[in-house]
């Protein structure tokens, strides 16, 4: 690391919801969560909109105060504290830049007002500006500036205070895919270099998987599961997170054991299985096997294809369930309306038919390698 990477690297804090919850009269939008952040960490809390997410974020700032339960920094307890009390910062959505101000006055007005001298506040905004590439933007105000050159700016406000707790509320959301793209990459670069503890709320299950060290999946303010993007991916704990990451997502069709084999709701035969009752089967599109001479396996008539350049998407109708097929890179399937296709089962997932919760001992895809 160079002067400008070390120039500014924080000393990062753990943080733990004790017990954590958040009513709004009535209504329950965070139920009870007991978990921890890592410190130095990098989490990505992901669902769906409605699932809680932001206000989870917004009680760890002290934008909004916790109903019950405790919030702890590197182990001391700051729910009663104003958010200026916190030694956090935070990055929003909508950037909340002052457009009168300059570039180098928007990073470094909250050191001003901190009571930072001048030479002080402009060695600090130079280091940062270096970071972000805005070194030769300082003089220009936000109107000026490109949606990505904005939301370097809002990061550079907040990574100047050098706080041990960094929060993104979807800071990505209004700017195009390239610029997501290359704004992804600087913002892990970025937290490679100054360390803080990241949480970073988003509902963009591409932000969670290349930006997270462990990824907190919300679904009605409860935990479905945390953990490392890998093991979210090969081995999701619910149908739920199954159909929530990939692209497409899981395949989830409805099977039955009658404990000797699996059938599917037509009678059709996946494989031998020991055990009794109703299941939600899963299998992640790249993994469906189409079967050379399109005979034998199970039947699969073909509703659409998308050719993706790539690969292909084909759309085809299993036991009256929907399918997708991702096809490998170069791979060319026939152009048939009908299909005969075999589920791996190393490659099967299986689900409770009631809950939704993975049953680990399925078919052995719950393996430590995600293979």
């Amino acid at each position: 690391m160079n002067a400008v990477d070390t120039a500014i690297h924080v000393a990062a804090k753990s943080i733990r919801l004790a017990d954590v919850t958040k009513a709004y009269g009535k209504v329950n939008v965070i139920p009870s969560l007991d978990i921890e952040f890592r410190s130095g960490e990098f989490t990505v809390i992901l669902g769906p909109s409605g699932c809680g997410k932001s206000t989870l974020l917004q009680m760890i700032a002290g934008l909004e105060r916790v109903t019950n339960g405790k919030i702890l920094f590197g182990g001391k307890e700051v729910q009663d504290l104003e958010p200026k009390q916190r030694g956090c910062a935070m990055v929003f959505q909508n950037y909340a830049l002052y457009p009168h101000m300059t570039v180098a006055e928007n990073m470094s007005y909250s050191l001003k007002v901190a009571g930072m001298t001048k030479p002080e506040r402009q060695a600090r905004v130079k280091i940062v500006a270096g970071m972000l590439g805005l070194g030769d933007y300082l003089d220009r105000k936000p109107g000026q500036l490109s949606g990505g050159q904005r939301q370097r700016v809002a990061i550079g406000r907040a990574i100047i205070r050098e706080p041990g707790v960094l929060l993104f509320d979807e800071p990505l959301s209004n700017l195009d895919a390239q610029l997501r793209h290359d704004t992804r990459i600087e913002l892990a670069d970025l937290h490679r270099r100054i360390g803080a503890t990241t949480v970073f709320v988003t509902h963009d299950q591409v932000e969670a998987m290349t930006l997270a060290d462990r990824i907190l999946i919300l679904n009605k303010g409860q935990v479905e599961q945390f953990d490392t993007p890998k093991a979210i991916y090969h081995r999701p704990a619910s149908v739920f997170v199954a159909k929530f990451i990939g692209s497409p997502p899981m395949n989830i069709l409805p099977a039955q054991g009658d404990g000797s084999v699996l059938r599917l709701s037509d009678g059709q035969v996946v494989g031998e299985y020991g055990l009794k009752g109703d299941f939600q089967l899963g299998i992640r599109p790249e993994n469906v096997v189409v079967e050379q001479g399109m005979s034998g396996g199970l039947a699969a008539p073909v509703r659409f294809r998308e050719d993706l350049g790539s690969h292909s998407i084909i759309s085809v109708d299993i036991a009256g369930t929907p399918v997708r097929i991702a096809t490998p890179f170069g791979g060319v399937v026939p152009d048939y309306t009908r299909l005969a296709v075999t589920f791996p089962m190393k490659a099967l997932h299986l689900f409770d038919g009631q809950t939704g919760k993975a049953i680990p001992e399925g078919f052995g895809v719950a393996s430590k390698d995600g293979k």
